[in-house]
């Protein structure tokens, strides 16, 4: 018998984050060998919702061998389904869950990078079709045996995380999801129209210019768990320096004790006590993986352990996080790049917020 909370998560996915439609063509991604019954479910709620769904199967194992094996010629070769799925889908839902969130570590990271510049061009039409509503997108989270080791949990534990932090276990998840959007559209609101943010604690001094952007209240609707506010800076106006106080994970790599010091908007010097390598090679992808992309202000005071999932460690309440960058569009943002790579800073002591130079948070709450 499936687990009625998994049922209930795929019913919000499909009803309240994409509100399918009767009619739309909704493509559902994920690894079906590891999530299977979240697959299915969310198909069947697909087909009750009225839409039209189509499976697209993803396992990191064909990733491995393909940038283990694979000519550059082959490495940059985009298969027309993936061109008409970014193209003509209603909507997308991509389904995280992995068999082994390693095993990407040893591949080389030319190859990676070769990958993700391939990809560019159809990743910045799912980003320019989101932000124009033709084409909407959410990620929905599978409790699987991977995630939960990463996390330190049995799985029946994660399980119970999992849901929870999702409200699927309670009787009107819509309804929790609605009270976060109003709690997060106080602070939207306030912000509005203010031009200058700084961010001070024990690991950070950096300012950033939110002149003419806008904050997005994410409220359940793209990624699921949600809440967070978030910008894309101004893309020259970052100055300071960030020590990130979690590991930062890209591509079954876990890199530890980033450093990043800004002058004009870009990373002028940037380390890592673990993976350095790896930073630098990613960083060094394009000319706007050095800028920042976004800005995230954690909110969910409800999760409050660290999973080395950037899904939900992202929006922990008392915490912040830079992406270096892609921006999204609908932020006012600009920024232009083959990746999109958060990273975590904890804020919870001895930290404040100041945009204006009046108080917006400090220590864990928020003053407004």
């Amino acid at each position: 018998m499936a687990d009625p909370r998994m049922v209930k998560l795929a019913e919000v996915m499909v009803n309240y984050s994409l509100n399918v439609q009767p009619g739309e063509w909704v493509s559902i991604r994920g690894d079906y060998l590891v999530a299977a019954p979240f697959f299915q479910e969310l198909y069947r709620q697909i087909i009750l919702a009225g839409g039209h769904p189509t499976p697209f199967l993803y396992s990191n194992a064909f990733q491995e061998i393909k940038l283990k094996n694979a000519t550059s010629e082959q490495l940059e070769w985009i298969a027309p389904t993936a061109k008409l799925r970014v193209e003509h889908v209603s909507a997308d839902i991509f389904i995280f869950a992995n068999e082994n969130t390693r095993m990407l570590t040893n591949v080389d990271n030319n190859k990676q990078a070769a990958l993700q510049t391939a990809l560019r061009d159809l990743n910045a039409t799912i980003t320019e079709r989101a932000a124009e509503g033709s084409m909407r997108w959410a990620i929905a989270p599978y409790p699987c045996q991977a995630f939960a080791q990463d996390a330190n949990m049995s799985l029946s534990e994660y399980e119970d995380f999992v849901y929870k932090a999702t409200f699927a276990d309670q009787d009107d998840p819509v309804k929790q999801w609605q009270q976060v959007h109003d709690k997060q559209a106080k602070l939207v609101d306030w912000l509005a129209g203010k031009k200058e943010l700084r961010i001070q604690s024990p690991s950070c001094d950096v300012s950033l210019s939110i002149e003419g952007r806008k904050f997005i209240n994410a409220d359940g609707h793209v990624n699921m768990p949600d809440g967070e506010i978030f910008t894309g800076p101004v893309e020259d106006s970052a100055e300071g320096w960030v020590n990130f106080t979690y590991p930062a994970i890209r591509l079954g790599r876990e890199v530890e004790g980033i450093r990043l010091e800004f002058k004009k908007g870009k990373v002028v010097k940037a380390s890592a006590q673990k993976n350095e390598e790896f930073l630098l090679a990613q960083i060094d992808i394009d000319e706007g993986a050095r800028r920042v992309g976004e800005l995230g202000i954690g909110t969910n005071f409800g999760i409050t352990q660290f999973t080395k999932s950037m899904l939900f460690d992202e929006k922990i309440g008392g915490t912040f996080h830079m992406a270096l960058g892609k921006s999204y569009p609908q932020t006012g943002g600009v920024n232009k790049s083959a990746i999109h790579w958060d990273m975590l800073c904890d804020i919870r002591t001895s930290s404040q917020i100041t945009v204006d130079g009046q108080l917006f948070y400090q220590d864990g709450e928020f003053k407004i």
